[in-house]
């Protein structure tokens, strides 16, 4: 099962039968079949942004299942807009429902002290990025505090503005630009040391 999920999470196995207007029609119909088969095409994607901001696989897989549980509820809210739309909508759903945890736990409160984070760090370049498996990034990624990981996640991955962050989490423009920056030099940091463990 585990290689399983680790198969979805990195888009190694993906089945799709129903298009997503038959599937969209369907769920909203409340059709077994055609959740069965949401969940199915979705979960290892969607597993994948639920552990982003948890960074924690079995509190991964709750909020997966609560994600879903809200989608199912809320289809009537979704109005089709194209290839892909389906998709978008359910990582939206995924991630508020990640963020209402980490708000419910307090975790956008950062952990580390200003003396872990280097204050000059070399960043690296993309094409040495590129060459570090993504399951390595992710990990790097899970690695950070709550804070800079929620403020990483929605910064870069959801492209949202710093003014966004602040009214999603509750704290000021300042504080998620200070955690970015913190976030990305750590991960610098990670990324930098991987590099020269395995001569790359």
């Amino acid at each position: 099962m585990q290689y399983f999920i680790s198969l979805c999470i990195y888009g190694l196995i993906h089945v799709k039968l129903m298009n997503e207007v038959e599937l969209t029609e369907r769920c909203k119909a409340e059709d077994n079949e055609a959740r069965r088969e949401f969940y199915e095409q979705y979960a290892g994607q969607m597993f994948g942004i639920c552990f982003r901001y948890s960074g924690d696989r079995d509190i991964a897989q709750d909020l997966l299942h609560d994600g879903f549980i809200k989608a199912y509820s809320s289809f009537n809210k979704f109005t089709y807009r194209g290839e892909g739309s389906l998709r978008a909508w359910l990582s939206r759903v995924m991630v508020n429902v990640s963020l209402d945890y980490l708000r419910k736990n307090e975790a956008n409160r950062q952990t580390l002290t200003l003396d872990q984070i280097p204050e000059t760090m070399e960043e690296p370049q993309e094409e040495d990025i590129s060459v570090i498996p993504h399951q390595v990034l992710m990990k790097f990624i899970a690695e950070l505090s709550e804070g800079y990981r929620t403020v990483f996640n929605l910064y870069v991955m959801e492209k949202m503005s710093h003014k966004e962050i602040a009214d999603q989490l509750g704290i000021n423009e300042k504080s998620s630009s200070s955690q970015l920056f913190r976030a990305k030099k750590l991960l610098a940091k990670r990324i930098n040391e991987y590099l020269r463990e395995h001569n790359l």
